[in-house]
């Protein structure tokens, strides 16, 4: 499988670091939604855009969320809601490179009366094996879920 995304910058870095924009569109074929993005506020970007930091977090909760619900549709759990409050946390190495070191997933999943908690922890632990995007990253992918009954 290829995965392509097409980026635009456009602007002028004459006026040195502090002056261009950090602003930048991307769109990721055959999706037509285009989003806007920035550097981190720390590196001189708008705030109010999402950021690739951002994105490496986001990719890991969504793909941990949709290797669950997989794993847990094939045993025939009934998931009734999933909410993720994911954190990546950056840091610089010994040469001051900065990379995410640790991407902690909090899901709080929510089943049908009856299931057993456990089991669903179990289901947690292989859809982590399973997420593409974990096994993909360097970070280390933390997943601390939580099970709730309806």
């Amino acid at each position: 499988m290829e995965y392509t995304s097409h980026l635009v910058w456009q602007g002028s870095t004459a006026s040195g670091y502090r002056a261009y924009s950090r602003e930048h569109r991307v769109v990721a074929r055959p999706a037509t939604s285009e989003l806007r993005l920035s550097a981190d506020a720390q590196f001189r970007g708008d705030p109010t855009l999402l950021n690739p930091e951002q994105l490496v977090v986001m990719a890991a909760s969504s793909c941990q969320l949709l290797s669950f619900l997989a794993v847990a549709a094939r045993a025939g759990i009934d998931v009734v809601d999933y909410e993720d409050e994911a954190t990546g946390f950056m840091t610089a190495d010994g040469d001051g490179r900065l990379s995410l070191t640790t991407i902690d997933l909090s899901p709080v999943i929510t089943v049908a009366p009856g299931i057993d908690a456990d089991a669903v922890r179990r289901m947690v632990d292989e859809a982590h094996e399973e997420c593409y995007i974990a096994n993909s990253l360097r970070a280390e992918v933390r997943v601390d879920a939580e099970v709730v009954t309806a």
